[in-house]
This record gives structure tokens, C-alpha cells and sequence, in this order.
């Protein structure tokens, strides 16, 4: 009897333990670029975390904001427990917004723009001449389909991957989201968010943002097709 009490004790004691650092784990939300779902996160390995949530994206209500759009997507975050914040392209631009009112242990945006300043000029200067509001929804979409493979070849290496998720999208919000984009008034961003961005990065060259880990011959599509310099950066940020 003396021998089986002390295996049961041995035996909780490891489970409480297991318990406590499950706990001590944040939950990291993927929020995926604009063309994209939670396939583009397939690559990245998540070793010891139990609890991965994919942000889901609505159609943006008319007229909405890039801070409106976060405010909304804010819904699907359980703040009563430590978490992380890891985007890409869009889902950068949305985590940078988020960490006006949300406090992420760590922010880490990958392809992406962390201010207004830092979007390429075709985006910017449609804030004076905004040509997109002439384009149908369904065309925009079309368009999109037929730039991407031409703007980040890269993409040619998952080319059935990205050209499924691209072709998920519903065209109101393919237009929607680049009309956030057009017209995000962000200047400044918080001083703490984590920017990975390579240098082969065409749909927002480097030449415009100012990262904190520099991925050379990195595309706009790195998360999936060269992952390994991402996995190597996150598991530092990740097992702090």
C-alpha cells in the first residue's frame, strides 16, 4: 500500500507539473497576408505549443480602417491568457494596430509594413489618386491572380498552395482590404514589434521599411517557401 500511495503521488505531481507548463505557454495567433490562410503558416515549425489559432478574416464593412479591421478581429483573441502575435503582409499591418490597445508578450510581423511610410508608392499615392475605386471587385481579384506569379516567382515553388488560397478570397473582400491598405494613416508603430522581411521582397521591397532581421534572397512568400532562416529567428523570440 505505502509503495502504491508513493507512485500515485509521483504520478499527480507529473501531471500538475505538465499542467503548470502548459500554462506557462502563451497561445500565438497566425494572422495571414491578404491572399492567403492558414496554409501559408505550414512550414513553421511550433515545437511545445499546444495552442495555435489561426485568425480568421470577415469582409470589411464599407469605408472600415485598417484600426477599425483590428478592432473587429480583436474579438478572436483571449486576452485572459499570455499570448503571441505572429503576421504576415496584412496580418502585420493588423498586428500593428492591435498593439495600440492589446499587450502581445511578443509581436512579430513578417512581410509586412509596420507604417504608412513603409508601403510601396503604388499604394501610397492612390491615397490622392485612388484608381482602385474604379475597379470592380471581381476584376481586382482577377488581377490579383494574374500579378502574383509575375510580382514574387517565388511562389511558384507552392504554386497550387497560393493559387488556392488566392482563389478563396471573395473578390468585396480582396477590394475592401486593399482599400484599408490604401489609406492607412499609421505613422509611427510600437517601438517593440519584431519585423522579418526579406530582401528579394517585391510587393513591399526592403528599400522602404526598416526590419529587425534581415532574410537575404527572401520573398514576399518566405513563411512558406524559406522557412528555415524564419523558424531559426522565432525559436529565439519563442523559448524566451
Amino acid at each position: 500500500m505505502i509503495i502504491k500511495g508513493y507512485i500515485l503521488i509521483i504520478f499527480f505531481s507529473l501531471c500538475s507539473f505538465n499542467i503548470s507548463f502548459s500554462q506557462d505557454k502563451p497561445i500565438i495567433y497566425l494572422f495571414p497576408g491578404q491572399g492567403s490562410d492558414e496554409r501559408l503558416f505550414d512550414s513553421l515549425e511550433f515545437e511545445y505549443y499546444s495552442e495555435i489559432v489561426h485568425i480568421n478574416y470577415p469582409i470589411p464593412e464599407k469605408g472600415s480602417s485598417l484600426a477599425d479591421y483590428a478592432k473587429r478581429i480583436s474579438k478572436q483573441i483571449d486576452t485572459s491568457q499570455y499570448f503571441i502575435f505572429i503576421g504576415v503582409s496584412l496580418g502585420g499591418m493588423i498586428i500593428t494596430e492591435l498593439n495600440d490597445f492589446l499587450k502581445p508578450k511578443e509581436s512579430i510581423i513578417i512581410s509586412s509594413a509596420k507604417s504608412r511610410s513603409e508601403l510601396p508608392f503604388r499604394y501610397r499615392f492612390q491615397k490622392v489618386i485612388p484608381l482602385y475605386k474604379i475597379v470592380p471587385p471581381k476584376l481586382m481579384l482577377a488581377g490579383a491572380k494574374f500579378l502574383q506569379p509575375i510580382v514574387e516567382p517565388d511562389r511558384n515553388t507552392n504554386k497550387e498552395t497560393f493559387k488556392s488560397m488566392l482563389s478563396s478570397k471573395d473578390p468585396l473582400y480582396m477590394k475592401r482590404t486593399v482599400a484599408m491598405i490604401i489609406n492607412w494613416d499609421r505613422e509611427i508603430a510600437n517601438e517593440n514589434i519584431i519585423h522579418i522581411h526579406g530582401t528579394k521582397d517585391h510587393t513591399i521591397p526592403i528599400r522602404n521599411v526598416e526590419p529587425t532581421h534581415i532574410i537575404e534572397n527572401g520573398s514576399h512568400m518566405m513563411t512558406l517557401t524559406q522557412p528555415s532562416p524564419i523558424n531559426k529567428i522565432l525559436l529565439d523570440y519563442l523559448n524566451e
